[in-house]
């Protein structure tokens, strides 16, 4: 007996809801990272505050180390060129903080706007289907055993609606206690088809 995926709404529902599932990570993904990206526009005080203290820096130093080799007042004409070269270096330190400090932020919101919607995935739709898919695959392995076909008509008496059954057979209960083939089958492909499965020869 050949077992495949079967065009019924049971499989059409898992189909959708995994397209759904794979739209909405997807989405998520791409807010985080529109999320991360606003954030670090942030920075862009800091990288010009780190280019224009760097900057400063280095033309202080260099005017200080001209000024410095003049004979007799070189040496303290240097001091103030090197303190003011040190404050500059100061500015362009707290602007690389500044945008460590965007980055670290930047990354921390786009992680908390990732939780919530894969936390759903992950422990919401993930468990689900999982179960489904066992589900799905114990009832496969049932289907190409005679016991196993068995098994899964009783479990379709158990629990399918008695509309179902009734037009299966009019006493679909005899016949299945008879081991009437036919019913036996359709009774099982019944149950298959309700986890999205079904019969083939």
């Amino acid at each position: 007996m050949k077992i495949y995926a079967d065009r019924f709404p049971t499989a059409a529902r898992q189909l959708l809801t995994d397209l759904l599932v794979l739209a909405w990570v997807y989405a998520a993904i791409r807010f985080a990272g529109w999320v991360h990206d606003l954030v670090q526009k942030l920075a862009v005080p800091g990288q010009k505050l780190e280019r224009a203290g760097g900057g400063l820096a280095d033309n202080l130093a260099e005017a200080g180390g001209k000024v410095g080799r003049l004979p007799l007042v070189g040496d303290e004409l240097t001091a103030p060129f090197t303190k003011a070269a040190d404050a500059a270096r100061a500015v362009a330190e707290a602007g690389r903080d500044q945008q460590d400090l965007v980055g670290q932020l930047a990354l921390a919101l786009s992680i908390a706007v990732l939780v919530f919607p894969l936390g759903l995935v992950l422990f919401g739709w993930l468990p689900l289907r999982l179960r489904w898919m066992r589900r799905a695959a114990s009832a496969k392995a049932l289907a190409v055993a005679p016991a196993g076909r068995d098994l899964l008509a009783l479990r379709a008496l158990a629990g399918q609606p008695l509309g179902k059954l009734a037009r299966i057979a009019p006493d679909v209960a005899e016949a299945w206690r008879r081991g009437d083939d036919a019913t036996v089958d359709a009774l099982a492909a019944l149950e298959l088809r309700r986890l999205g499965l079904r019969t083939g020869r």
